[in-house]
């Protein structure tokens, strides 16, 4: 709750413009942007609310062309990302997922594309080569979401890659595989019958050098879902099964400038 507000014992604080925090979280699971005329990159689905005059521009299109020139270079992300610009406070939230934000100052941070919530312009982002992370570079603040809190690790680390968030300013990880493990009556048993999946036990990716690994306390990757389109479920227009609404048909060929699901293909 925000101290600066008073309520009666045991009542939730209601919040408003006044009293909101500015690039700050409201609690562990909302984040608060406020824009003075000035822009934020969002990804799409993740606004919750906002006060105030916010516009929200696509990539690649609208006014805001040459901001994206020097600040987005990810192509396979551009359908689900938008340029928020105006005045007001806006809320960002991802399904109840562990929100914060992070200042980098002329650093390199490369994190797991699904995790990337918002980030300012004065960060340039940029496709990683590592398959479903992008990166950013610069100084400034950006948002991102987890599931669980984030713990930071020093290298040389190897970490399972469901608990990956991210690493900043050191080399990219390679693939390293437990052969002691993998050979072993758990190997056989796999080798014979098929059953069984790579666990962290047996796959991690390896981190040396210097810089900082960030994880998050969980195992369990925050589940991807399509950004930037009408949700097929009842109650919501254009959804299939709302009332009145036939929604999308299965069979319907998907629109060019729905490529931003090439990197949940190629994810990991």
């Amino acid at each position: 709750m925000n101290p600066n507000v008073s309520t009666p014992a045991g009542a939730p604080a209601v919040l408003d413009p006044m009293t909101l925090p500015v690039d700050d979280n409201v609690n562990a699971y909302t984040f608060c942007v406020e824009l003075k005329g000035n822009q934020w990159f969002l990804q799409k689905g993740k606004m919750i609310a906002y006060y105030g005059r916010i516009d929200f521009n696509g990539i690649g299109h609208g006014r805001l062309d040459r901001l994206v020139r020097t600040s987005f270079h990810s192509p396979l992300h551009a359908s689900d990302w938008v340029v928020a610009d105006g005045q007001g406070k806006m809320l960002l939230a991802d399904r109840a997922f562990d929100v914060n934000s992070y200042d980098l100052e002329d650093g390199n941070l490369t994190i797991r594309s699904g995790n990337l919530l918002a980030f300012q312009p004065t960060l340039a982002l940029k496709q990683s080569i590592v398959p479903g992370f992008l990166t950013l570079i610069g100084t400034g603040k950006f948002v991102a979401a987890s599931n669980g809190p984030v713990v930071f690790m020093e290298p040389p680390i190897r970490v399972d890659p469901q608990a990956l968030v991210g690493w900043a300013d050191c080399p990219s990880p390679c693939h390293h595989y437990d052969h002691g493990y993998l050979t072993g009556v758990i190997g056989g048993v796999r080798a014979l019958t098929g059953i069984g999946g790579t666990s962290g036990e047996e796959h991690q990716f390896e981190f040396v050098g210097a810089g900082t690994v960030l994880l998050q306390s969980t195992e369990a990757l925050m589940p991807e879902q399509a950004s930037g389109e009408v949700p097929q479920q009842a109650g919501v227009p254009g959804g299939r099964g709302a009332p009145g609404q036939p929604g999308q048909q299965s069979g319907v060929p998907r629109l060019p400038g729905q490529l931003g699901d090439l990197q949940r293909r190629f994810g990991l």
